[in-house]
């Protein structure tokens, strides 16, 4: 394998999980159950860099992957995930004192965030996204904001604004060290804010998270190697903190006005070395137990349906083979609905079809949904044991 780190570009990876014949995308639509099962996959090699505990997948070819107006990655239709977002929009407007202000979003999706941001702050807005799709956000919320089908590069230089932001999408960016360097070498002005939020690898390296390993994330950061990739690469970093739930990673930085010196980190560092032998010997166990609970309950003529039909129900069922063991894939997102799950081809389902379906277990994908999930299956009148990943 390739020893070289992607974020501090050291020769320091070594070798610690591997998964073979996942598919390449996993919010992607798949309008058939055949195009679903035959999908192209990949695989997964990840590694750990000893000297900025940055984690990568060094099988990744980002030849395999096809972002479009096909890829589904909203979770707006969520009111938990609603709460957060506004909460967040607040946040950075109070923070940045965005009012009449420019803001640029890499990485925006259906552009719900920023058209947010410009909305209630009276910003005006740039959004680079291949997948973005017209007409998801109201015209009102839109018309603050212009939308770029492309992905976010050095071409781009030339625009400028107060904020730059970018959320859940560095770990799809394999080579995170050049991408820094060329957002840094891109702004002019040592007054432009930058927030950036990616998924923490710490809780999933303590939680044995295999369902939050898949082959689009192709970099994985600890508190740590964030904030490292960021002041390396000329910028001062002013805060680096967890968030929703602890699943967040979110980090405050401008361009430095000194030269690097200490890597600032403000969350307390973790000993990378235990926390891998500590997610090897997590992750076979996890994967022991709901390999048994599943066939347990499908022997016993038990229904099972998963509820989130994402990237984790898609880690999920791949990594442990399942099949006719899962009988329906719920998910609340419309525009999911009459799709199917890439790699196996379950189909995924509104909320309301529990109610002919009548399932015995339910296994929620993401705990900090549960609560909104209860009230749910209460008012379809749906009973079943629930079980949740963690």
């Amino acid at each position: 394998m390739d020893t070289t780190c992607p974020n501090c570009e050291r020769d320091s990876l070594q070798g610690f999980y591997h998964v073979s014949g996942v598919p390449v995308h996993t919010v992607l639509l798949m309008p058939s159950r055949d195009e679903a099962i035959h999908y192209p996959r990949g695989d997964i090699e990840l590694g750990w860099c000893t000297t900025c505990g940055f984690i990568s997948n060094v099988a990744f070819d980002k030849r395999l992957l096809s972002y479009s107006s096909r890829y589904e990655e909203t979770q707006s239709c969520s009111e938990t995930f609603g709460d957060f977002h506004r909460s967040l929009c607040d946040r950075l407007i109070k923070r940045y004192q965005l009012r009449a202000k420019r803001i640029i979003e890499i990485g925006s999706g259906k552009g719900e965030f920023i058209s947010q941001l410009c909305e209630r702050g009276e910003n005006s807005g740039m959004a680079f996204d291949p997948a973005y799709v017209e007409g998801r956000v109201s015209k009102d919320a839109a018309k603050h904001v212009t939308f770029v089908t492309d992905f976010y590069s050095e071409r781009y230089g030339r625009l400028q604004a107060d904020l730059i932001l970018c959320k859940m999408t560095l770990e799809h960016i394999p080579d995170t060290g050049t991408f820094i360097k060329m957002l840094r070498r891109n702004i002019h002005s040592q007054d432009t804010g930058v927030f950036f939020q990616v998924p923490d690898a710490t809780r999933i390296l303590n939680a044995g998270a295999f369902w939050d390993i898949y082959y689009e994330h192709c970099a994985y950061f600890t508190p740590d190697s964030l904030a490292h990739v960021f002041q390396q690469s000329g910028f001062d970093v002013e805060d680096v903190y967890r968030d929703y739930d602890g699943q967040y990673l979110m980090i405050h930085a401008r361009p430095a006005r000194r030269q690097i010196g200490e890597l600032f980190c403000p969350v307390a560092s973790i000993d990378m070395k235990a926390a891998i032998d500590l997610f090897i010997s997590h992750v076979k166990r996890a994967r022991a137990t709901w390999r048994n609970r599943i066939a347990e309950k499908y022997g016993q003529d038990r229904r099972i349906a998963l509820w989130g039909g994402g990237s984790k129900a898609v880690a999920f069922v791949n990594t442990l083979s399942l099949n006719e063991e899962i009988e329906q894939i719920v998910d609340i997102n419309p525009h999911k609905h009459g799709t199917f799950l890439p790699g196996t081809g379950h189909p995924i389902v509104p909320p309301k079809a529990l109610q002919e379906a009548r399932p015995d277990l339910i296994i929620i994908m993401n705990p900090v949904y549960q609560q909104e999930i209860n009230q749910a299956l209460t008012e379809l009148g749906v009973k079943a044991e629930l079980a949740v990943l963690h």
